[in-house]
């Protein structure tokens, strides 16, 4: 099952500069496994140490944020978008 995964510039020196990845995965957290499988060191960049998404970096399923969904275990299906968003903060 692929899963287009849309990358932010800031983290695109995991990807060997990719925008957008074709990961699997059949929830968030099965995605951010094999994103780590493939992008080494990327995974403690959008989780904490205790596996939990970090607050800061949101993340979108078909514009969809996956808060208002069942979080980190958000279904994925064949074809979905995952956007991964840093949390933008100023004055």
């Amino acid at each position: 099952m692929a899963v287009k995964v849309l990358i932010p510039t800031p983290l695109q020196k995991f990807t060997n500069n990719q925008a957008a990845l074709e990961c699997k995965g059949n929830s968030i957290v099965e995605l951010l496994d094999d994103l780590e499988t493939n992008c080494p060191g990327i995974k403690a960049r959008l989780c904490d140490d205790t596996g939990e998404l970090r607050r800061f970096i949101n993340f979108y399923v078909n514009s969809e944020d996956i808060r208002f969904l069942d979080g980190k275990n958000t279904a994925l299906s064949d074809g979905d978008e995952v956007s991964i968003v840093p949390a933008v903060a100023g004055g």
